[in-house]
């Protein structure tokens, strides 16, 4: 916990837009240091841009910054896109390549939904979870459940196995698409 005090000049208004008196007022601040979490994700890259001997360049900083505030599953044209409408200058090799490095360096993951390309998401500092792909319509049901979680420990305890990561992709038909008749969409 930090405790700052500072000085202001506090104005008192007797009427609309006119200022009668100013006076020098001490304020008291008690703020516990908090870091935002693209704080921590930038650091982390930069660290590990860093033991690779590379830079965290503007353009790499633009790519992870989009990903945070956009957050769920991107692909790395739609980030393009994105970086392109807010005039960030970006080259769709240098998209890829950012992509890759993010990906080594552990804050994001690449996922295949079944759409034949990459989708890109955060995992940095977010639970562990899962995913439900509906084959007809494409809609992306995030979970995560204890049991299984559970139940994949065991198996690799089992096998003798030390997992590392996991992934857990779950193809089938959402409320809206099982029934009877299934037409795939394109």
């Amino acid at each position: 916990m930090r405790h700052f005090k500072i000085s202001v000049l506090k104005s008192n208004f007797y009427r609309r837009d006119c200022v009668k008196e100013w006076k020098l007022v001490e304020i008291e601040i008690h703020s516990q240091l908090v870091t935002h979490p693209m704080t921590n994700a930038q650091r982390a890259f930069a660290e590990y841009l860093g033991s690779k001997k590379l830079k965290l360049t503007r353009e790499r900083k633009a790519v992870l910054e989009e990903i945070f505030l956009r957050r769920g599953h991107l692909e790395a044209e739609d980030l393009a896109s994105r970086l392109r409408k807010k005039k960030k200058r970006a080259s769709r090799a240098t998209i890829y390549r950012t992509l890759e490095l993010l990906v080594e360096s552990g804050i994001v993951r690449r996922v295949d939904l079944g759409h034949g390309h990459s989708h890109y998401e955060l995992i940095l500092d977010h639970p562990h979870h899962e995913h439900m792909i509906c084959a007809n319509c494409g809609k992306v049901i995030e979970f995560s459940d204890k049991a299984i979680e559970q139940a994949l420990g065991r198996l690799c305890s089992r096998k003798g196995f030390e997992p590392t990561s996991h992934r857990l992709q779950i193809f089938g038909y959402c409320d809206n698409c099982k029934g009877p008749v299934r037409s795939p969409q394109k």
